[in-house]
């Protein structure tokens, strides 16, 4: 079950704040009974007009988007991957929300007090990581100047605009022989996001009224498609 944090999310946001695990197959995953797992948090931060369009499928504001970082290309892991802003635990985190906000702050220079914590989702297992991910809901309330801090770490730091995100032309599936399921993917301003991310926003779209009719038959290979973004495919 999700934890509402605040009743005063944006008209706009209201049904993505009651989003459940059961919204996408990704959000789904639980750790196996008896793993070891460490605990981490990922923020999603939309930003854009508090009031809702009446003209746009689910009040979408015309200018609504979300803040994505992409690692760099010389990362030895998940090198050019695209990822909310986010990260494991500290000892002196006092929960998810302060994760979450402790690494956009490292990672963007975002000022958290400019940031509105709406809900907690369900927590997350990845199994590539050991992680279990408290994605931490948000609305940017007051935003703030952001950009790469430390530039061995990320390529790139981008508010995507929501309504790049759902034309159709922008999503597709990624299938791979080795790995147990299909990925939903999207390509949006030269980057592509796929695997966590893009389950995530997959299922948040399922469920925000938002959403435009796409091909879900439009299934690439992978490793291919990886490749041509300066991505490596993780089997685990």
């Amino acid at each position: 079950m999700t934890q509402p944090l605040h009743s005063a999310s944006p008209e706009w946001l209201e049904k993505v704040c009651a989003l459940s695990s059961d919204a996408h197959p990704r959000m789904m995953l639980r750790a196996p009974e008896g793993a070891s797992v460490r605990s981490a948090a990922v923020l999603m931060l939309f930003g854009g007009s508090r009031d809702a369009n009446a003209d746009a499928p689910g009040g979408l504001p015309d200018d609504a988007h979300v803040l994505l970082t992409q690692r760099a290309a010389t990362m030895r892991q998940h090198k050019s991957q695209v990822a909310f802003p986010g990260g494991a635990a500290d000892p002196g985190d006092t929960g998810p929300i302060d994760t979450a906000l402790r690494e956009a702050r490292e990672e963007t220079g975002l000022d958290p007090s400019g940031v509105r914590p709406l809900t907690l989702l369900p927590e997350i297992y990845v199994p590539v990581s050991g992680f279990e991910v408290t994605p931490v809901l948000a609305y940017w309330e007051t935003p703030s100047d952001v950009s790469v801090v430390d530039p061995t770490e990320a390529a790139r730091v981008a508010n995507v605009a929501v309504h790049d995100l759902i034309k159709p032309e922008n999503r597709f599936m990624l299938r791979h022989p080795d790995i147990p399921y299909d990925s939903p993917a999207f390509v949006t301003s030269g980057m592509l996001i796929w695997g966590f991310t893009a389950g995530l926003l997959a299922g948040m779209l399922s469920v925000s009224g938002w959403e435009h009719p796409w091909d879900k038959n439009d299934v690439r290979d992978m490793e291919k498609t990886l490749n041509q973004f300066g991505m490596e495919v993780r089997r685990r």
